[in-house]
């Protein structure tokens, strides 16, 4: 049984030309998604910590001045030499003036609380050890967190790593009410469903619970007006 051998044809320059450049392209592809894989891990499995803000003189007096009018007992005290402000610890017992008796007296008090997000950012790293772990940020209407919350290293899967959690939280005044609405919660940058939320997502809490007794109705009847706006928030409490 005879065969013929099908002669075969050598591959022509733009053959050859087109493989070369679907080789190129796979490579490339593989660059990219290598790329991209590492940054997400970077960004949101192992996210840097916070840098903790801390206040010039000026504005450390002004902090300083904002909260010996909430708190006359703890207000400022001298730092020690060396010692940045942002670095007093919260229970500060030294270069406290001794406390005198005194009359209960509301006349001329302020009941406008006004704090910028520096100073919300300052208090944090002045007052507890969340300063590397939370971050706010305030804008119109908005007040936004970045949370990081070290896992447990038996967590399954992600055991060791570090939760990078955001929220919104829409606050402002409407109608002679408080509003507050939860905007969305992300883990790792992805948001979470609003079933797993409860349904409270973009729920004014205010108005949903405010008719029973309990926090939010006491919340919205002693707050006269809160606003939001970009860099500062502002509250203004009733008598």
């Amino acid at each position: 049984m005879n065969t013929q051998r099908l002669p075969t044809t050598p591959l022509g320059p733009e053959r050859r030309s087109g493989r070369f450049k679907r080789v190129l392209l796979v490579v490339a592809v593989a660059i990219v998604t290598s790329v991209i894989t590492v940054w997400l891990a970077a960004t949101y499995l192992l996210p840097r910590e916070f840098k903790p803000v801390k206040l010039n003189d000026r504005e450390a007096q002004v902090l300083d001045a904002k909260l010996a009018l909430l708190d006359p007992a703890g207000g400022p005290t001298a730092s020690a030499p060396g010692k940045e402000r942002g670095d007093v610890p919260a229970h500060r017992s030294q270069g406290r003036a001794p406390l005198t008796p005194e009359r209960y007296d509301e006349r001329g008090a302020s009941r406008q609380i006004r704090l910028t997000e520096r100073e919300l950012n300052a208090l944090l790293a002045r007052n507890t050890n969340l300063a590397h772990k939370l971050a706010i940020d305030l804008s119109k209407d908005l007040a936004s967190a970045k949370l990081l919350i070290p896992l447990d290293p038996d967590f399954p899967f992600v055991g060791g790593k570090t939760l990078r959690v955001t929220a919104g939280l829409e606050l402002r005044y409407d109608h002679r009410n408080p509003v507050v609405m939860l905007k969305g919660v992300s883990v790792w940058g992805v948001p979470i469903p609003n079933a797993w939320l409860g349904g409270l997502k973009n729920v004014d809490l205010v108005r949903e619970f405010g008719a029973e007794r309990g926090f939010w109705q006491a919340f919205a009847a002693g707050v006269e007006n809160i606003r939001v706006e970009e860099g500062a928030l502002s509250i203004k409490l009733k008598e």
